[in-house]
C-alpha cells in the first residue's frame, strides 16, 4: 500500500462522539512511546499529528483520514505520571468506550518502547485487546536507539514479557523508517478482507 494523502479529521473528548462509519485503524501506547511520529512515518508527513516534547498531550481521540479511504485513530496515551487521577480517568473511559463500541476498527497498532520492558500497564492494554478479541499488531518504536546487535534481545524480552512469539513483533523505526513497508503491508492485506 502507498499512502497517497493523508489529513487531519476531527477530534473528539466525548464518547457520544466516536465515530461508527468508515474502517478505521487505531494506535495505543503509553505517553511518550513515539505515536505521533509513528503516524507521521506512515503518511509520510513531519506535522500531521502532531509532536510534543512533554509526554501526556494527547487527550482526546484524533482522526486522520488516509487516501480518502479510511481513518488512522490516535488514541490519548496512557501512563503519564502528572496528568492527575480525574484525567487518568476520563482518558482511560473514552479509550475502553471507543475500543469496545466502535463498529469501524480493522486493528490495532498497540506501539511499546523497544528500550524499556512492557510496563503493568502495557500488560493490561495487550490482555484487554485479546480478551475483546481485537485484532492487534505490536510494534517496538525507536529501536534507532539501540545498537543494531542488541535489537533482537530487545524484541525477544518484549515478547517474553507479554507472553506472545518474538516474530509477532514487529521493529520499527520512525526516523529511518525501518519496517514502514511491513505495516504498509498489514495496512494493505487487511482492506484487501474488507
Amino acid at each position: 500500500m502507498k499512502v497517497i494523502s493523508a489529513e487531519y479529521l476531527t477530534s473528539v473528548v466525548e464518547s457520544s462522539k466516536i465515530l461508527q462509519d468508515g474502517v478505521e485503524f487505531a494506535f495505543v501506547g503509553r505517553s511518550n512511546v513515539g505515536k505521533s511520529s509513528f503516524i507521521n512515518s506512515l503518511v509520510g508527513q513531519k506535522k500531521l499529528s502532531k509532536i510534543s516534547s512533554m509526554p501526556g498531550r494527547t487527550r482526546m481521540i484524533n482522526y486522520f483520514l488516509i487516501n480518502k479511504l479510511f481513518r488512522f485513530v490516535d488514541l490519548p496515551g496512557y501512563g503519564y505520571a502528572k496528568a492527575g487521577k480525574q484525567n487518568k480517568l476520563i482518558w482511560a473511559n473514552i479509550m475502553e468506550d471507543y475500543l469496545t463500541t466502535t463498529s469501524c476498527l480493522k486493528r490495532v497498532f498497540m506501539l511499546v518502547d523497544a528500550r524499556i520492558e512492557p510496563t503493568e500497564l502495557d500488560l493490561k492494554m495487550f490482555k484487554f485487546l485479546f480478551y475483546y478479541g481485537i485484532p492487534t499488531t505490536i510494534v517496538a518504536t525507536k529501536i534507532d536507539k539501540l545498537p543494531k546487535s542488541k535489537i533482537g534481545a530487545y524484541v525477544q524480552s518484549i515478547a517474553k514479557r507479554l507472553n506472545v512469539g518474538k516474530d509477532n513483533i514487529i521493529p520499527y523505526s520512525s526516523e529511518t523508517n525501518f519496517n514502514k513497508d511491513k505495516i504498509l503491508s498489514i495496512l494493505e492485506q487487511d482492506m484487501a478482507t474488507m
